[in-house]
Parts: structure tokens; C-alpha cells; sequence
């Protein structure tokens, strides 16, 4: 298995041969793009220039299925040109990606986003896990205040638009039920009506009209000030002119990741995404989660304990 560092770039390449792969071929390139320009995931962490826990679960994937994967924390290498390499995008990001941010390295320019967007329209696919909500919000300069809790509408940002929703807050890891709304959609064949595992779910926001919700979370059942709302998406697809745009709001703990109800999910996702299975994606929001437009309360945060000062001597 072939990876190496490219350290002016700050990319990790991960190419897997005929040789190593599944009996099929290498068929398929992915960028599958980390870049924490906010809360850097453990799960998405390189630690001494290895692949993350997550990119190794892919890895692994892509020997079964013929993915050849391109790990990158870059964003100054988005353009045109360097899209047209890849048959799909995979984010797993957080925070303003124009941004050096949190783990310092490339931003992405103005330019670039607009390539990642003019290259899904084009054809090609995008896959988003987990905090790739948490990426371009909306109004970034109220994120803790009330109007994070706002849906904008066309208003929002153009990836919210572009991805489907965006995310609010989570609250504490727990199990929580989801239910199937589409079961003939790639990956869904084995999941079953409903499934349930320990997670950190995201609540999330401001949907696009036009998604085909696959998922829908029971809120209502679950424990914090978070999920006080009508259930609502958490899994979904859409189309992007000629595109197509997969979500799914798991992905946070490395159980998750060798969770065989995630994978099947997340590989069918992924081949939808590329084109390489098919899928019919009407708008299906008001009908599959009628209330998902209503957010959960604001709470105002608790201020945090303030250490006492140690007596002088």
C-alpha cells in the first residue's frame, strides 16, 4: 500500500495498484480533502505524517471497490485544472476553508470554491461526512449568538445551498434511532427499516428544498437541549446541475467507521457520487421529515467557571 508525504504541498497521496486492489481494477480517483480551518476531528488527525484512522478505513474500502484516494489538508490546490484529476471530492473539513485556521495549512481562495462547485456541475460527484456541515457557514461572525439558530434560506451560503444543510451543535455522544426513508437507494439494501448506534449526531439546519432525504433521525427521543425538534435529516442526496452531492452526518468516532451499517451507507453513497450506480433523487423533504425546518431552542451557553486567583505571599 503506497502513501507518501508531500511536505511543501502538505498532501498525502495514497495510490492503490492492480496489484493490491480488489479483482477489479482502479477505476475511480477521489480527493478526500481534511482541511480544519476550525475543530480538527481526531478521526481526520495525521499524526507523524501517516494517514489518519479514517484514511485507512478508506483505504481499505478502495482496495475492495477500486478507489484510488488522494489525501490532502491543501486548499490552495483547488482549481479547475487540479479537479479535472478526480472522478469526486470527499470532504471531511470544518470551518472557513478561505481560512488557514485551525491546523495552518493552504486556505482555499474564492476561486477555488467556485471550481469545487463548477466541477460538480460539470458531472462529477461530491461526498460529504460529518463536520463537512460544519464547513462555510452562513454568518460566521455570529456562530455563537442567536443567529446561529437562523435558517437563511437562499440566503445562506452558496456550499450550504451546495451541500444541503448546515450544522448547529451537537450535544452528548449517545444512541440514537434512525429511520430508512429510502431503502432502494445504493447501500441501503442490507440497513433495514431503522438502525441505531452511540454516535455524536449533529443537529442540523437549513435544508435545501430540493434534497432526497435517505435518513431521518428521531429527535425527539434523544437526551439534550440540542435535539428538542421534530425529527429531522441527517442522511441525503441531491443533484448539482449534472452532478451529485451525497451527505451523511456520521462519521465522528472510529467505531462508526468499521460500523458495517456506516459503510455500507457510506460506499453506496460514494458510488452513487461517481456515477457508478443509479439512483433517482426527487425532493422529498416535506414529506419525509414535515418538521425539519423547526430548530431546536437557543440556550444561552453557561459561562465558565472562573479560577479563583491564588493568594499572594
Amino acid at each position: 500500500m503506497n502513501w507518501r508525504l508531500m511536505t511543501p504541498l502538505v498532501a498525502v497521496v495514497a495510490v492503490i495498484g492492480a496489484a493490491l486492489a480488489a479483482p477489479t481494477e482502479v477505476t475511480r480517483k477521489i480527493l478526500f480533502f481534511s482541511k480544519s480551518s476550525g475543530y480538527e476531528h481526531a478521526v481526520i488527525s495525521w499524526k507523524d505524517g501517516k494517514p489518519s484512522y479514517a484514511e485507512k478505513i478508506l483505504l481499505e474500502l478502495g482496495e475492495k471497490n477500486g478507489w484510488e484516494f488522494t489525501f490532502s489538508k491543501d486548499g490552495s490546490k483547488f482549481s479547475k485544472d487540479y479537479l479535472a484529476q478526480f472522478d469526486a471530492v470527499f470532504f471531511y473539513t470544518t470551518g472557513n476553508l478561505m481560512e488557514a485556521g485551525t491546523d495552518g495549512n493552504p486556505p482555499m481562495s474564492a476561486e477555488g470554491k467556485q471550481a469545487l462547485f463548477d466541477y460538480v456541475k460539470s458531472g462529477k460527484g461530491f461526498v460529504g461526512t460529518h463536520s463537512a456541515s460544519d464547513t462555510f457557514h452562513t454568518a460566521n461572525e455570529a456562530l455563537k449568538g442567536p443567529d446561529r439558530y437562523l435558517n437563511h434560506g437562499a440566503e445562506a451560503d452558496a456550499y450550504v445551498r451546495f451541500l444541503g444543510g448546515e450544522f448547529i451543535k451537537h450535544g452528548a455522544q449517545q444512541e440514537a434511532k434512525n429511520t430508512v426513508i429510502d431503502p432502494k437507494f445504493p447501500g441501503f439494501e442490507k440497513v433495514g427499516a431503522e438502525f441505531s448506534f452511540p454516535e455524536e449526531w449533529y443537529s442540523l439546519k437549513d435544508f435545501s428544498s430540493d434534497i432526497h432525504v435517505l435518513t431521518v433521525i428521531d429527535a425527539p427521543s434523544m437526551k439534550g437541549d440540542e435535539y428538542a425538534r421534530p425529527a429531522y435529516p441527517n442522511t441525503w442526496a441531491r443533484k448539482e446541475g449534472e452532478g451529485r452531492v451525497f451527505y451523511t452526518s456520521m462519521g465522528h468516532r472510529e467505531d462508526v467507521w468499521t460500523n458495517p451499517i456506516f459503510q455500507d451507507i457510506l460506499v453506496g453513497g460514494v458510488k452513487w457520487a461517481l456515477g457508478d450506480v443509479q439512483a433517482e433523487v426527487p425532493a422529498n423533504l416535506e414529506t419525509a421529515a414535515p418538521g425539519a425546518m423547526t430548530n431546536p431552542p437557543y440556550v444561552e451557553p453557561k459561562p465558565k467557571p472562573v479560577k479563583p486567583k491564588a493568594a499572594a505571599k
